[in-house]
Formats: C-alpha cells, structure tokens, sequence
C-alpha cells in the first residue's frame, strides 16, 4: 500500500506577513515546502512496507508452526528485530493474525460477490466460484492454513474480536447454496441432492488442498480448478447413472 502525498497547487502558498520563516537567509521557502511532503510521504510508505513485510513473515510462522505456538519473540526473531519493536506496528499477535484473516476473507467474498452480480447462469456463477477458490491458495497460502488449524482456538478466545469469522462463514455458505438452489430451480443442477451438503464437501475439497499443493508442481491452481468443474458437472462415471434417486 503506498502512501503518496500530492500537492494541489505547485506553486505553493506566500507566507503571512509577519510571518516567521524557519529557511536560514537567502533560502528558499518554497522549495523547502516542496521538499517536506515528499519527506513525509516517503517515511510513511516505508513504515506501510514495513509493517506488511511483518504481517508476511508471521503469517507464514502461523501456518508453519500454528498460531497458538508461535510466539511474539519468534515473530521478532524472524524479522531480526527485538521483540519490542514489534510492538511499534502491532499490540499483539492476535492482532497480526487479525490481519491475515481479515485481508483473505474480504478478498474472497469481494470477488464472490462481484461474480453473483453479473448475469451468469447458475452453472456459470458456480465455476466461476470454483476457480476463485483455488485461486487464493497460493496469495492466501498462509490465511488458509491458519484457518484449518487454528479456526477453534480463535474463535475460544475471550470477547468477540474473531466473531467475524462465523459471520463470513456463513455469508459465503449462503452464497453457494443460492447458487445450487438457483441452479435447481433452473434445470441445470440435479434436484435430489442436499444443496447444503454439496455445498460442504465442494469447500472441504477446495481448502483441504491447502495441505497438498505445492505452488511450482506439475498443476497450476488453474489446472486443480477446471480439473473439479469437470469432475463436479460432468461426473466421473461413464454411461448411464447409477446413483439412486433421493
């Protein structure tokens, strides 16, 4: 995130009279005001910097070692700071790990939300979902792995800081089961099965692959997703159905 100030009128404003200048004799005021907003804007995108390359780093000890695990001095130690200085950018770990999550759920139901707006057909609408889905694995590797490991340890903790994450649970779940129902009612998606179950064992299949891809491998995200579109509609078996009707 870079944090740029910019000047609205380049060519300054005069001083008051009277006013006092801090530029020592035969200095120029001007140039002087010129020069301190870049100064300034500068300082702030690299603290910015810093504090995300902080977040970077102890999101992948989170994932690595598990957040419960993982302490503030770890933390520190991996950056090769003291752990003091950490405090400088955060007041704790949970408040890091606030962050991550945060940052992954918002980019997710973000792009999930976009998609639901456009005028795609339920089948459409739900491919689409499938491949933001595997898309997050590798830029929220870190997010995702904490999820699965630390989900009920966070959501223990006194008060209500990660309450939110019940709520994006199930603002993503409404969103799949309306897009099967709708699909349904459609023609397009079989009528005998449970939209809720499908529902979860599409997301188990989509985040449980946390644990086994490997970014640089033979498959791609894009390779694992059109993989499971093709198997979710179109199915594995040839010939005709053998599924009993519910």
């Amino acid at each position: 995130m870079e944090d740029v100030n910019t000047r609205k009128n380049s060519g300054g404003a005069l001083p008051a009279a009277g006013a006092t200048s801090a530029i020592s004799p035969g200095g120029d005021a001007t140039t002087a005001r010129r020069q301190g907003p870049p100064r300034r804007a500068a300082t702030a995108a690299s603290a910015s910097e810093r504090r995300e390359h902080l977040v970077r780093l102890a999101a992948e000890l989170f994932a690595r070692k598990g957040f419960q695990a993982t302490t503030v001095r770890q933390i520190a130690d991996e950056a090769g700071i003291l752990s003091g200085s950490l405090y400088h950018h955060f007041d704790s770990k949970e408040t890091i790990v606030d962050e991550v999550l945060s940052t992954f759920l918002k980019d997710l139901i973000g792009r999930y939300r976009q998609v639901m707006e456009g005028d795609g057909d339920p089948r459409s609408v739900l491919s689409e979902m499938v491949r933001i889905g595997f898309g997050t694995l590798e830029p929220h590797r870190a997010a995702i792995t904490v999820m699965q490991n630390d989900w009920n340890y966070l959501r223990s903790l006194p008060g209500n800081r990660f309450d939110y994450l019940i709520k994006a649970e199930d603002e993503v779940e409404r969103m799949w089961i309306g897009q099967i129902k709708r699909g349904q009612a459609a023609g397009q998606l079989r009528a005998d099965v449970d939209p809720k179950l499908t529902y979860r064992m599409i997301r188990d299949s989509i985040w449980v692959a946390v644990r086994w891809f490997r970014p640089g491998g033979r498959f791609t995200t894009t390779h694992l997703a059109e993989h499971y579109i093709t198997v979710l509609f179109d199915g594995l078996a040839t010939g005709e159905r053998t599924s009993q009707k519910a």
